[in-house]
């Protein structure tokens, strides 16, 4: 099933709706991992990333805490 949102209903949105859209989508495709693959340049992100953890050179906070703060940012 095709759905799809023109321009005006995506920005008619508020945030808080676009982040709640984004949530479901990505729980649906966490629920369904074999249906596709990462392209090829993602591994070399992942390592990138992994890099920057172990020399220390990356910034992070926990997934709790950023999800936080996204959500006050929809308020």
């Amino acid at each position: 099933m095709a759905i799809e949102l023109s321009s005006d209903q995506l920005d008619a949105l508020s945030v808080a709706e676009k982040v709640r859209l984004l949530e479901q989508v990505w729980q649906s495709l966490c629920c369904q991992p074999d249906t596709f693959t990462s392209p090829d340049w993602h591994a070399g992100v992942l390592v990138e990333r992994r890099q920057r953890i172990l020399d220390a050179s990356a910034t992070r906070i926990p997934w709790n805490e950023a999800k936080a703060q996204l959500q006050r940012l929809a308020e």
